[in-house]
């Protein structure tokens, strides 16, 4: 299977015109959480303190500036013309998987690269949180034009897998962690993984995440984790820890754990009104973006 290289990732940016993420209607999932999400919040940026005045929102009253000077002061904002789009990118060992066209891990880098181009030539600054399962996520900082692309792709490559190894389910959960003070209300935020260590636990975080911003879960999937082994005997696991399955006894547990992962899946879609759209393995990225992200309109 061919892993991408910066130049695959470059190409992209050709996949990318003409398309955009913000349209008068969010994407629609092609199958969970099937349901549009509007956008929340703002997108607004901190423009000046000034004495608050009748009529003020009091909401947006800077206390510690008026405690500081003894009156009243609110917080004034602009609208932000460059809205940050946030990827939030699941590059951890265990995505080091597939049996078609293109690994698990190949397919979020080449997802990652096209949708941050698709943003770039939308007039969008582009960030990223990177989870790649050694140490601490990496953070690239919103940043518009190319600026935000090209740093970015140079991180997908050098966080990619490069073996089989250990999955790290926490690494997703912290990356998840990394980004929470760095969204603001407006924000799109585009998870991208195939969110096989999801846990209760990390709900509450998922759900301030959404809180305020436009989620939407991308999810990667290979057509062995959800059909099971084919009879025969088989040889599974990591190296130097492999074993034997028979593939026609273990291919109902297989089977019951993919429906499992599957519900955890669509039960957070519903709790953050986040929709899913799932890309697989046997085809390209391309073909499976492009029909979601709504066409810009051209100037009239």
């Amino acid at each position: 299977m061919i892993v991408p290289d910066l130049e695959e990732l470059l190409a992209l940016r050709g996949a990318a015109h003409g398309l955009s993420l913000h349209g008068r209607r969010a994407a629609r999932a092609t199958m969970l959480g099937a349901h549009a999400s509007a956008q929340r919040g703002r997108g607004l940026e901190f423009q000046e303190v000034r004495p608050y005045v009748a009529g003020d929102d009091p909401r947006n009253i800077d206390w510690r500036v008026t405690a500081r000077r003894g009156r009243p002061h609110t917080k004034l904002f602009r609208e932000e013309r460059e809205r940050p789009v946030w990827l939030l990118v699941d590059l951890q060992p265990g995505l080091f998987f597939g049996t078609r066209r293109q690994l698990k891990s190949a397919l979020v880098a080449r997802a990652a690269a096209l949708l941050a181009w698709v943003a770039s030539l939308g007039g969008d600054r582009v960030g990223a949180v990177i989870a790649h399962g050694a140490g601490a996520p990496r953070i690239l900082p919103a940043r518009g034009r190319q600026a935000g692309v090209l740093p970015l792709l140079d991180a997908l490559l050098q966080s990619q897998p490069n073996a089989p190894g250990q999955p790290s389910p926490l690494a997703l959960e912290e990356a998840l962690r990394s980004l929470l003070p760095l969204a603001r209300p407006g924000n799109q935020i585009l998870a991208i993984s195939d969110f096989a260590g999801l846990r209760e636990e990390a709900d509450s975080l998922w759900t301030a995440l959404a809180a305020h911003s436009n989620l939407r879960l991308f999810w990667v999937t290979d057509p062995l984790e959800e059909e099971g082994l084919p009879n025969g005997r088989f040889r599974a696991g990591l190296p130097g820890r492999l074993r034997i399955l028979e593939g026609a006894r273990v291919r109902e547990r297989w089977r019951q754990a993919w429906r499992e992962r599957e519900a955890r899946i669509a039960a957070l879609s519903q709790r953050s009104a986040a929709p899913v759209v799932r890309l697989d393995t046997r085809e390209p990225v391309e073909l499976l973006l492009r029909p979601l992200l709504q066409p810009r309109r051209s100037a009239a």
